[in-house]
């Protein structure tokens, strides 16, 4: 396997660590970061062991790629100049090893984390157009665990985005938003908050709701994910505006 300090300064990482600092900056910038805690991950193409991820202690608003961190699944830092923070290290690495998912983002995130706090632990994807989105794509962890502190809980939450599920909401916790890029996963984050931000709104208002047909919103659902250049074109306008 390539060294890891010479991985972690190669052309590809190298953007790959420019992507997940603006991602961050991005999160922090639309309010959904949470003091210096919360971490956002992608796991190096072409590795089953080796992910970068933020470090421990920095607000997310001004993190830059030297400041990401490239560790591997037992939480040795491999490459960087900061800590990582423990339970990122269990939740992430697990999230990666046991879903394949290529990206994740954790974040305590207002509204979702709201609607975490409900009987119903999540969004309603049969409600407005962005929660259709997410329609099929949801995996509920519905008991709260306390901190995750150990390996078992770490595979206890990634356990719960099995058969494909990309989306994840914690109990009394937050939310997991998994994906193939950064830019895809971070416009799915955005959106999911959005769509949680209304949910609550309308909740709000004591009035009943209005859902539309699941079969509608599965239609939605796959009309959205069939073309994401809006996610990519999305991820490069924050690029130019938070450079």
């Amino acid at each position: 396997m390539q060294n890891a300090d010479a991985q972690y300064q190669s052309p590809q990482v190298r953007q790959l660590r420019e992507d997940l600092a603006l991602a961050l900056r991005a999160a922090a910038h639309h309010g959904l970061s949470e003091g210096v805690c919360n971490h956002f991950s992608v796991a190096l193409p072409g590795t089953v062991d080796r992910y970068l991820i933020n470090p421990r202690g920095l607000h997310w608003s001004e993190v830059r790629p030297d400041d990401i961190v490239l560790i591997d699944l037992h939480g040795e830092v491999l490459a960087g100049r900061h800590r990582v923070e423990p339970t990122a290290l269990f939740i992430h690495g697990a999230v990666h090893r046991l879903t394949g998912h290529a990206v994740v983002l954790h974040c305590h995130m207002p509204y979702a984390t709201a609607l975490t706090l409900t009987a119903d632990r999540a969004l309603d994807p049969t409600l407005s157009q962005n929660a259709m989105r997410y329609m099929g794509r949801i995996a509920i962890d519905a008991q709260y665990n306390g901190l995750a502190l150990d390996d078992a809980e770490g595979e206890r939450i990634a356990r719960t985005m099995a058969a494909g599920k990309d989306v994840a909401f914690l109990a009394n916790h937050g939310v997991i938003v998994a994906g193939g890029t950064i830019a895809h996963a971070y416009d799915d984050l955005y959106y999911l908050e959005r769509a949680c931000l209304h949910q609550v709104i309308a909740q709000s208002t004591g009035r009943p709701l209005a859902p539309v047909d699941p079969a509608l919103a599965a239609r939605v659902a796959a009309q959205v994910q069939g073309e994401r250049e809006q996610s990519d074109l999305f991820f490069e306008a924050l690029r130019r505006l938070l450079p």
